[in-house]
């Protein structure tokens, strides 16, 4: 059965399966990728090979995605999106649509991705969420608040584009916080590392930025800038699924291939329940949730991730990073530590405590 035929390098990439579920991926005549799919329903797989051209190796990735009655699929090349597009899901019932998404998640999904639809809706929820952070504290501090996150969200959008991702834009949740929306899925580990920790890296930015200004102008609204950038930008990176730090930890740990990986992440999970309880917050109990559930699916489904894991170096890049990343703002958060601004000492009175 014929799956998909599509062009690359003037030749036919023609994916077939037959009625066992074993997938085979043609360059022209020549077999460059096959998956075993008998005995097994997944919802996406990935097909990856090496091609040699004008000397130099490629890389190309095919991953395809069951959805309801279609696979929509992506080529990468060297781990740019070269091409996507769909065809009809096959009736042997080796691809189908998760079920994870089903249910109560399922609905959520779906009715987000109504309202994004809709480009009013960045406005209304820009507009409401100063308004909420305005009425719990002032309009300065709401204002404050507002463009932390959407520079940290604006750092996650640059990362996508980067890789040639496909986004959305930006959504502000009131009293959550920010969503930087892609219409792609990632291709890599690395890709997942990069984009979650752009945004804690723009936001070190945009805090130094602050520091320089308020020295500059004397102005303690830009010292308040700073801290606060840091403690939300320290939030996100703490090691907790769906937070960027959860994702940074996801990825390190999955590339390990085995026990490891999912008794690292559930550590993660374990030390978030602890914050949310010491902290009394309620929404980390809702992330935990939601990350629990997403760090269990995809270990099932590792055999078959299309995302290609870290090397060793990577691995260990990506673990440096995160850790000079949050002492950055750290150091930021301690430096004004000592301030008679309740503002500004704010942040260090909650690590210590």
């Amino acid at each position: 059965m014929k799956l998909l035929n599509i062009a690359l390098f003037e030749k036919d990439l023609r994916l077939e399966m037959d009625e066992t579920g074993l997938q085979c991926l043609y360059w022209a005549d020549e077999l460059v990728s096959q998956v075993d799919l008998t005995g097994n329903r997944v919802s996406e797989i990935v097909h990856r090979f090496q091609l040699l051209q004008h000397n130099e190796s490629i890389e190309i990735s095919l991953n395809l995605q069951a959805k309801e009655q279609i696979v929509e699929y992506q080529l990468w090349i060297d781990q740019k999106q070269h091409t996507f597009g769909e065809f009809q899901l096959p009736q042997t019932g080796h691809l189908a649509k998760s079920e994870q998404k089903k249910g109560f998640l399922g609905l959520a999904a779906l009715a987000f991705k109504l309202l994004k639809s809709a480009k009013v809706i960045k406005a209304v929820l820009a507009g409401a969420s100063v308004a909420g952070y305005a009425w719990l504290f002032s309009i300065e501090f709401a204002l404050v608040i507002v463009t932390c996150l959407v520079v940290h969200e604006y750092g996650h959008v640059k990362a996508m584009q980067y890789f040639g991702i496909k986004t959305k834009g930006i959504y502000l949740i009131p009293f959550v916080g920010g969503l930087a929306v892609s219409d792609d899925k990632i291709n890599t580990r690395w890709q997942d590392v990069v984009i979650s920790i752009m945004g804690p890296c723009f936001g070190l930015f945009m805090s130094l930025a602050c520091i320089v200004l308020y020295y500059a102008t004397e102005m303690e609204l830009f010292a308040g800038a700073a801290v606060l950038s840091a403690l939300l930008n320290l939030f996100n990176l703490l090691p907790i699924l769906p937070l960027d730090g959860g994702h940074v930890l996801k990825s390190i740990s999955f590339s390990m291939r085995s026990w490891v990986g999912l008794s690292v992440c559930m550590s993660g999970i374990a030390l978030g329940a602890w914050v949310a309880y010491t902290f009394g917050l309620a929404l980390l109990v809702f992330f935990l949730f939601v990350g629990s559930i997403e760090v269990i699916f995809e270990w099932r489904q590792r055999h078959y991730s299309h995302l290609i894991p870290l090397d060793k170096y990577g691995q260990i890049f990506s673990s440096v990073w995160y850790l000079l990343i949050a002492l950055g703002h750290i150091l930021i958060i301690v430096s004004f530590a000592d301030s008679k601004n309740p503002i500004l000492s704010l942040p260090m009175k909650i690590l210590g405590s």
